[in-house]
């Protein structure tokens, strides 16, 4: 394979990984052991906030006066539009119910986790299009109990526009929270009295260590690093387009690599001289954050073929992966991994990321090998039941005793033999030998 590196990344998210680590696990001790407490001082110590953590109702009615009607349109419409995907989602999947050979009857039925903690980040930006993201999908999931937390903005109460937000898009709960403070909140369930089953929603190098740490004890989103994206073009791409697009994701954060994968040269050319352009035209802190993430993660990888471009992005495994290509349909069939795919020059990742539906909440740092986003799905358990009359009971006994024997489990298999010495008294069945020690 042929493959160029026009620009290569002086370092990878795993870089910074360390410090987050050590940072995290004190707080989460400490957290765990004084309560309350420790996180009212971490919110005053961390996001200068000694005000009241649970917002009321009232309050919540209250500060939508604070938002004009075009922004809360806007909110209408990123609320419908992720709220009609995620209802979407949850009816492609169904409860069903079968009768198995041995007369068993079983079946799946679709149950959604009872507290959802849904993390919305307001540090750098107001990030009102993850309030949408993660509360209306958990409330299309039918999930009982959404608490929703974001950070103080900037010193004060949480920002007008992510409260609304979490308010149109259904949340229970509403903390004036952020940080490791807030994920560890939700995932013990104080303030509320309420621990969450999941805990949804992106956030710094700090709140992904936080939710890992955590995974085990609370079910987790995704294992998420900074903000991604990869680009696959070829000669019919516009490189305006490209760098753009690059560029608009780079804004997240001095750590969100940004990748071109093309096979030309002049276009990776192009590219590479208008990307620190674009960024110049920037206004802080976006300049300062994409100089950044493009000087230090950027790549740009030059391909022979086609082939060879599909197997280059599998292997980034790229959170967001756009399409700039000709023969789009043959792209979407060959590639594999992306946490969401964006395809063709008409559809930019800004649209995933604020609007358009599918969940922006998605893998990173190559987690989309083997799993994808936030989805309705995240919020519910296809659990199994059984039931068997005495006839089935009388073969799933049989087979159970043997097998169980066979495998040395002497107390499974007279589970099975009570129930046929019950069931069918004095009948001489091949239960196998009983298991008298094994060595």
């Amino acid at each position: 394979m042929a493959i160029t590196y026009l620009k290569k990344a002086d370092k990878t998210p795993e870089t910074e990984s360390a410090q987050a680590q050590a940072v995290v696990t004190e707080m989460l001790s400490r957290i765990e052991a004084e309560g309350e407490d420790a996180v009212r001082a971490y919110a005053k110590t961390l996001d200068k906030w000694d005000g009241p953590i649970l917002i009321t109702r009232e309050e919540m009615d209250a500060r939508a006066a604070e938002v004009p009607d075009q922004v809360k349109q806007d909110i209408a419409f990123a609320v419908e539009q992720v709220r009609g995907f995620a209802i979407a989602q949850r009816d492609s999947v169904r409860d069903f119910e079968m009768t198995m050979p041995s007369g068993l009857t079983a079946g799946q039925k679709w149950v959604p986790c009872n507290v959802a903690g849904c993390y919305v980040p307001t540090g750098r930006y107001a990030h009102i299009a993850s309030a949408c993201m993660s509360v209306a999908t958990a409330k299309a999931a039918g999930v009982k109990t959404v608490v929703a937390c974001s950070t103080p903005f900037r010193g004060g109460a949480m920002h007008p526009y992510v409260l609304y937000a979490m308010r149109e898009a259904g949340a229970d709960v509403v903390m004036t929270l952020g940080g490791v403070q807030a994920i560890a909140s939700m995932a013990y369930g104080l303030f509320t009295g309420q621990p969450a089953d999941v805990i949804v929603g992106p956030g710094n190098k700090f709140v992904a260590e936080a939710k890992r740490m955590l995974f085990g004890k609370v079910g987790i989103d995704v294992f998420a690093g900074p903000s991604e994206i990869g680009i696959l073009a070829d000669k019919t791409a516009d490189p305006e387009i490209v760098a753009v697009d690059l560029v608009g994701q780079a804004e997240h954060g001095h750590e969100s690599p940004a990748w071109l994968f093309t096979d030309d040269r002049a276009l990776a050319e192009k590219v590479i001289a208008r990307v620190p352009e674009l960024i110049a035209t920037l206004p802080e802190p976006a300049r300062d954050a994409a100089d950044a993430a493009w000087r230090d993660y950027g790549e740009v990888i030059l391909c022979d073929t086609r082939e060879e471009l599909v197997t280059v992005s599998d292997e980034y495994a790229s959170e967001h992966l756009e399409i700039h290509c000709a023969d789009l349909d043959w792209w979407m069939e060959n590639l594999t991994n992306y946490g969401s795919l964006f395809v063709g020059e008409e559809t930019t990742v800004a649209y995933g990321d604020k609007c358009s539906g599918p969940n922006h909440i998605l893998p990173t740092k190559y987690a989309a090998r083997y799993s994808a986003g936030l989805s309705v799905h995240k919020f519910l358990k296809p659990l199994t039941w059984q039931k068997a009359d005495r006839e089935a009971s009388k073969e799933l006994a049989i087979r159970t005793a043997r097998i169980s024997r066979l495998e040395g489990m002497e107390a499974h298999a007279r589970t099975a033999d009570a129930r046929l010495a019950k069931y069918y008294p004095g009948h001489n069945f091949d239960l196998g030998a009983p298991v008298e020690s094994i060595s």
